[in-house]
């Protein structure tokens, strides 16, 4: 029987002016919610926030991890290394990816348009926003993946080829040249393999850059929610 998990906390930053869309950002292996928003925050100079979009900002649950040989930690699902090559652990992503969906439905239920929430993250919580965009929530305005790859034969994969042509919501990647723990090949490969089934995917390899989020991709990022959330009410969304 599967552990119980539960999200350890979530940041919520409301619109400044009118909460019209959603925006989850999602953190990497380890962290929390709350280091994402200060990691990103330092970044942008001063909190990031939009007038009509809230950002959620959730923590993992703490769970047994492999590869720090079963130790706790705030991951969002269990894997058994980190490479591309070895089987995904559908049980423990399916059980996290059935989570966040309740946490999507919340923003749905307060009256937020599906087609006006966005999925973001960094390094494993990328992928986490892969399978959610592309297995789960087919519906959204679109995805972010920083930083983050998909092992090969990726249930995600297997999703959009048996999606029956169903519109799928576009990604932008950033990735790092000299990443260190996630090679640029491997984010790379899976935009390919995306592009090859036909995602509106677009990917900007970073200059210099490691395992990280800099400056520039952070402008870029706020670029794009901007004009993937605007629409002709709200030009400036």
């Amino acid at each position: 029987m599967a552990n119980v998990l539960k999200l350890q906390n979530i940041i919520n930053v409301q619109a400044s002016v009118q909460h019209l869309a959603t925006l989850f950002i999602l953190h990497g292996s380890g962290s929390s919610g709350n280091d994402m928003k200060m990691w990103i925050d330092v970044l942008n100079r001063e909190e990031l926030k939009f007038p009509y979009v809230k950002i959620v900002y959730p923590t993992a649950p703490s769970q047994p991890y492999t590869p720090l040989d079963g130790m706790e930690s705030n991951v969002w699902f269990d894997r058994l290394d980190i490479s591309k090559t070895v089987p995904e652990k559908k049980e423990s992503i399916n059980q996290i990816c059935e989570i966040m969906s309740e946490l999507i439905d919340k923003e749905v239920e307060a009256g937020i348009p599906i087609q006006k929430i966005m999925l973001s993250g960094f390094s494993m919580g990328g992928a986490l926003a892969l399978h959610l965009a592309y297995r789960y929530r087919t519906s959204i305005a679109g995805c972010v993946a920083m930083s983050t790859f998909l092992n090969d034969n990726s249930l995600v994969y297997e999703a959009i080829k048996n999606n029956n042509g169903t519109k799928l919501p576009p990604l932008l990647q950033f990735h790092g040249l000299k990443d260190s723990l996630v090679p640029f090949k491997w984010g790379e490969t899976t935009y390919k393999i995306l592009k090859e089934l036909n995602v509106d995917c677009k990917l900007i390899p970073i200059p210099n850059a490691d395992h990280e989020l800099v400056q520039t991709e952070i402008k870029q990022f706020t670029e794009h929610i901007l004009n993937t959330l605007s629409n002709e009410h709200n030009p400036k969304l």
